[in-house]
């Protein structure tokens, strides 16, 4: 039998976590108390998910959310389970009532349960929409809350379970533990079962694992315990006119920061207010004039098309810019007299029309490779968010680059894309280990196809005269000029270099056609 605790935001989950619990409950109930709100989804789903996602952001261990009904029907609970496994959260708990759900302790016995079979439909269809194997779901049995009685609790605990469920949460809302007895020794340990001692906690935890449980949720006593502490500390602020007493009972500023992951307020400086020195160079390679575009790149380059009132380099250089990367070079060709935006340093490759990417990635990296900065590689004709910067500034040291697992929308499409083979695919069971590059190719069969290359590569110190040396052979041999990016890369992997692969969903979109340009005002 093992024990979880329940959590409601990034601090909290730490915590959590800290004091040796191996997952976490993302309680609807106290996700919806630290919003000033009230547990029957007044707070969106959405609104529950970005807080999930700060809570993955700060632990290392297990997330199962209290997805209350799953928001909505079938397809609403797809989504979802969709975008937990994107966030890398491991399971999701849905309760058989009807939206918008009332908390179970509030006049439990008036609150309709959802139909059998149309719930089985959501325990289904989740089950379908996963792509994890190691996703969980688990299914809320609430007859005992609602006044049904055992008959009804197993005949739905049957229901969900043949559908697909991987536990079954048997809740009561009683201070002693019959009902959850009575159930145990009739469901028999057909599958696992998971309980909330929340109003029958003084039932030694020794009786249920005699009984079979299999995971017990201690679901609110995070929320509740932080929530008498703050009473506390504010009655104590405004009665006494003093923060003297107060500060004998709260943490340190500190400790905030350690828990925030700065070991000192010296080390959280440095982080929050980084030296510009400290930040790496990008170069934007743009040189090409993107005849796929037709007629819009017939007196401008690709680089320079307007998206959503302002040119597509604009918008490239305002996402560098967010995350903090003012040291731009832009490799310009094809009409480069028009290209001629503030804010950055222009490089001319006059030969673009008879030479490659790579000659723009070795004109660039001449005039911005400094001694001890990295330098962010990223193409002139794709939008992104300040995340992908942000991802490659935390990576470590050599070669990254940024790899989008939503590979097929380019291969449903038939456009040219850079797909890659990666030492592991992306799962949630190893998003923490190394993933490196083994092969890039516009021509990889679908089963070797782990994901996208995004056009973004950062190149560290310690690998840039590496990589610099082999650029310059390439350039060297024949057919050198035209080499692209991915031959490089291919190029350093034969050569014993690793380029570590950092995975991600969506963030970007490559700029290839008038539909793009049409579409990007959406992104």
């Amino acid at each position: 039998m093992e024990y979880i605790c329940e959590a409601h935001n990034g601090l909290s989950a730490k915590i959590v976590e800290e004091a040796g619990s191996k997952g976490i409950w993302a309680s609807g109930f106290s996700i919806s108390a630290q919003f000033g709100v009230r547990d029957n989804n007044e707070a969106s789903w959405s609104q529950v998910l970005e807080v999930v996602e700060f809570m993955a952001d700060a632990t290392s261990i297990p997330i199962l959310l209290d997805g209350d009904t799953g928001y909505g029907n079938f397809n609403n609970v797809q989504r979802l389970v969709r975008k937990l496994e994107q966030r890398g959260i491991a399971a999701l708990c849905i309760e058989d009532k009807l939206f918008p759900k009332t908390n179970s302790f509030i006049s439990g016995k008036r609150q309709p349960l959802a139909d059998i079979e149309e719930f089985c439909g959501k325990i289904k269809a989740a089950k379908d929409a996963q792509t994890d194997p190691a996703f969980s779901l688990i299914a809320r049995v609430e007859a005992f809350i609602a006044g049904w009685g055992l008959s009804e609790a197993l005949r739905r605990a049957e229901a969900y379970h043949a559908a697909g469920a991987d536990a079954i949460l048997i809740h009561s809302a009683l201070s002693v533990p019959d009902e959850i007895l009575g159930f145990l020794k009739e469901w028999a340990n057909r599958s696992p079962v998971v309980i909330i001692p929340t109003t029958y906690y003084s039932t030694p935890m020794e009786v249920f694992e005699e009984h079979g449980v299999s995971l017990i949720i201690w679901a609110n006593h995070i929320l509740r315990a932080s929530v008498a502490a703050m009473e506390r500390a504010a009655k104590r602020l405004f009665v006494e006119r003093t923060s003297v007493r107060v500060e004998e009972d709260i943490v340190s500023i500190a400790e905030v920061f350690r828990l925030q992951g700065a070991r000192e307020l010296e080390e959280a400086e440095s982080r929050y207010l980084p030296n510009e020195k400290s930040r790496p160079a990008a170069i934007v390679l743009a040189a090409a004039r993107g005849e796929e575009m037709g007629s819009l790149t017939a007196d401008i380059p690709k680089s320079m098309v307007m998206v959503g009132g302002k040119p597509l380099l604009g918008r490239i250089i305002d996402s560098f810019n967010a995350a903090g990367i003012k040291d731009i070079t832009v490799v310009r060709g094809y009409r480069k007299e028009v290209m001629n935006l503030p804010g950055v340093t222009y490089v001319d490759n006059d030969e673009y029309a008879q030479t490659g990417e790579l000659m723009s990635l070795w004109l660039g990296l001449a005039r911005a490779r400094k001694d001890g900065q990295a330098i962010i590689v990223s193409y002139g004709d794709v939008l992104f968010r300040r995340y992908i910067p942000d991802l490659l500034m935390e990576a470590g040291e050599g070669l990254t680059a940024i790899v989008d697992t939503e590979w097929r929308a380019s291969a449903n499409r038939r456009r040219v894309a850079d797909y890659v083979r990666c030492t592991l695919p992306y799962s949630r069971l190893h998003y923490n280990r190394l993933v490196c590059l083994e092969k890039m190719s516009s021509y990889l069969d679908e089963s070797e196809i782990h994901g996208e290359w995004m056009g973004f590569l950062k190149i560290e110190p310690d690998v840039l005269p590496r990589f610099a040396a082999e650029l310059d052979k390439m350039l060297g041999e024949k057919d050198g000029l035209s080499a692209t990016m991915p031959d490089i890369l291919n190029v350093m992997v034969r050569s014993g270099v690793p380029v570590r692969v950092i995975y991600t969903t969506g963030n970007w979109l490559d700029i290839d056609s008038v539909e793009d340009v049409l579409n990007a005002g959406g992104f």
